[in-house]
């Protein structure tokens, strides 16, 4: 890290939207779950929330790193920030039926293990996001969007199977499609994740062992 970046004041935009984004999580937690997750409109607004969540988490980034801003706040907040919010959409939508428990708790054992792990080794080590990451970052935040649209779908929201009910269908069958990539990406960056860390210390310690 540069010295620059080092004396950086925590006091800047994209730290700013890195806390909005953590203010973010109950509000969304509470509109995702308004009536058991059947408003419409508190759906919709969920899903705005959500929507602003992954564009900030966007801008805030790119912003730090063109104008040098990148703090250790920023570098611990960020990835909670990131985690807190995806993991709450997976919490409530596991919550009104729309996703396997068996797939949150999975995404988020692997999600918090990589973040405390990255936390635990910042001051020896700054890992940068693996191409397999970013997809699954990507992947997760399509899936998520998806299944957080209030459109009909299945038997549980009605059978409606008019025009708007078979593009609900569609969408949410996509979306299904779209957190089954995003899985299967979430475990393989993962394993990338813990290997490089492995690889790091091996390479500190001269222990050469696989």
């Amino acid at each position: 890290m540069s010295e620059t970046n080092s004396k950086a004041s925590n006091y800047n935009v994209p730290n700013a939207l890195t806390a909005l984004r953590i203010v973010m999580v109950p509000f969304f937690g509470w509109a995702m779950l308004h009536d058991g997750g059947d408003s419409t409109m508190w759906r919709w607004i969920a899903f705005a929330i959500f929507a602003v969540a992954m564009i900030t988490d966007k801008i805030d980034g790119d912003l730090a790193r063109k104008h040098d801003l990148v703090t250790d706040f920023g570098k611990i907040a960020d990835p909670i920030a990131d985690k807190a919010i995806t993991g709450m959409a997976f919490i409530g939508l596991s919550i009104v039926g729309d996703i396997w428990w068996w797939v949150t708790i999975l995404v988020l054992v692997r999600e918090w293990s990589v973040t405390l792990l990255r936390l635990s080794v910042l001051k020896h080590v700054v890992l940068p996001a693996n191409q397999s990451g970013k997809i699954k970052t990507t992947l997760q935040a399509v899936a998520l969007s998806g299944l957080t649209w209030p459109l009909p779908h299945g038997d549980a929201h009605g059978g409606n199977f008019d025009a708007w009910g078979r593009f609900g269908e569609a969408l949410f069958y996509l979306s299904q499609v779209a957190l089954a990539g995003a899985v299967a990406m979430t475990l393989w960056s993962g394993y990338e994740f813990f290997r490089d860390v492995w690889r790091h210390r091996a390479a500190v310690t001269g222990d050469t062992r696989s």
